[in-house]
């Protein structure tokens, strides 16, 4: 069975069911890390909120998440600048700065193994791609680097290093952050009207609203069935391997990623298009086996991204027509410092308040790229193929996974369990039959 290594001896708050008529200024959907740091940041303004999580705090992606904090997220300033401009990659350096200095400084008050670190993206053999990675930050005023040789056991191209990032435990994070905060836990919201949310179980009415899902589920607004699919990606805990201190990933979407955490490796790839083929755990175990003869595997576990359209995060009024409605999506590989970031623009918005960071993460952006046709053909093919396998949320048809023994839509990224039980969003519910494989 697999199991994050953050999620071993750590406990995390319990909070009462909701099962009643509420009334609050903001409520939040979503108890992971994004859905907590903006309850508490409305917490310290002292805004009325309420924030609901369908199962426990931190039980969704977060709990599996490699846990890195970075304004490094792979090679995208050199994108930015050439299809946004200079200065819309400079604010999206900027938040994520910011959001890392909040982070540096909420770990001196919450134990959570908070270390600085140097961060790399490498390139087995597209080094004229990090060359210019390393102009563009640099002409942004951030002082990167190119490295000839890095401390990984194949030989690359080269890398761009940033230079005091970091990482934490995550799992530590949340039971510090949320322990005081008006939480509830097991309310699974299902229906979102104007100004209320709600279940079988309860109503709760609000001015404002966030949706924090990881996975956006109301559908009839922004189009983010079209603006998303999801990605799975794996991860090896293996003892007795090597330190390499600082963080690494490959410019590479089927690369491989490096960091520590305490005695153990954390070996990050076999990565695919959720419901798709990919490498999963058994290429990362073969990688082990060739490079670290004397590791042993103490965890393994894997996890999900939403991937925007552009690489940059949908954070923001949920859309155009939905008024007092906000998102946070689209986190790509980088949640943690998204997380904090969207926590920071979205608690400034439902107080009404400006901030810069707005139009560079506006979920109401041009969608005009080309991977909306990549997902809609991906949409067509399975919503025409023949089966009775499908899932509840657009009626795309399932595939079986038989590393994880799960059902998964390659449309949008729901999962399910072997016997039909919701696992990830955006679904709401569980399949309406138990499928055979």
């Amino acid at each position: 069975m697999s199991q994050s290594v953050w999620t071993d001896h750590i406990k995390l708050p319990d909070f009462h069911k909701l099962e009643e008529k509420k009334k609050t200024h903001v409520l939040i959907i979503g108890g992971g890390l994004s859905g907590i740091l903006c309850a508490y940041f409305l917490e310290l303004a002292g805004v009325d909120y309420i924030l609901v999580e369908g199962k426990r705090i931190g039980s969704g992606i977060t709990k599996n998440t490699t846990a890195k904090i970075t304004s490094q997220h792979g090679l995208i300033y050199d994108k930015m600048i050439r299809n946004k401009g200079k200065e819309q990659a400079l604010v999206y350096l900027r938040a994520n700065e910011q959001a890392l200095e909040m982070y540096r400084k909420l770990a001196k008050t919450i134990p959570c193994k908070f270390e600085e670190k140097n961060s790399f993206v490498y390139t087995l053999k597209n080094r004229e791609w990090i060359e210019k990675e390393v102009s563009a930050v640099n002409s942004l005023g951030f002082p990167a680097k190119f490295v000839e040789k890095l401390p990984l056991p194949f030989e690359t191209e080269g890398a761009i290093q940033f230079s005091k990032q970091a990482q934490f435990n995550p799992f530590q994070f949340i039971a510090g952050l949320a322990k005081n905060l008006n939480i509830y836990e097991h309310t699974f919201i299902t229906e979102i009207a104007p100004n209320k949310a709600w279940n079988e179980e309860c109503e709760i009415y609000a001015n404002k609203i966030i949706v924090a899902t990881h996975f956006p589920f109301i559908n009839k607004n922004g189009s983010y069935f079209l603006k998303l699919y999801q990605h799975r990606s794996y991860v090896i805990a293996l003892e007795h391997a090597q330190n390499v201190n600082g963080m690494y990933v490959d410019e590479a979407k089927q690369g491989f990623s490096f960091r520590n955490y305490d005695n153990l490796l954390l070996l990050g790839g076999g990565s695919h298009r959720t419901g798709k083929q990919g490498g999963n755990y058994d290429e990362l175990r073969a990688f082990a086996k060739e490079y670290y003869l004397e590791g042993t595997e103490r965890y393994h576990w894997a996890t999900q991204d939403c991937m925007s359209l552009d690489s940059v995060p949908y954070i923001g009024q949920y859309s155009k027509h939905a008024k007092d409605l906000y998102v946070a999506t689209g986190f790509n590989k980088w949640g943690m410092t998204s997380a904090m970031v969207s926590a920071m623009l979205l608690s400034d918005l439902v107080q009404e308040k400006e901030n810069e960071w707005s139009r560079v993460f506006s979920p109401s952006r041009s969608i005009w790229h080309p991977q909306l046709f990549l997902n809609g053909i991906e949409a067509t093919l399975n919503l025409l193929t023949p089966t009775f396998k499908r899932c509840p949320h657009l009626g795309c048809a399932l595939k079986w996974n038989p590393i994880e023994r799960t059902w998964d839509c390659p449309c949008h990224g729901s999962r399910f369990e072997e016997d039909g039980s919701l696992i990830d969003n955006p679904a709401t519910g569980k399949l309406s039959f138990v499928p055979k494989k």
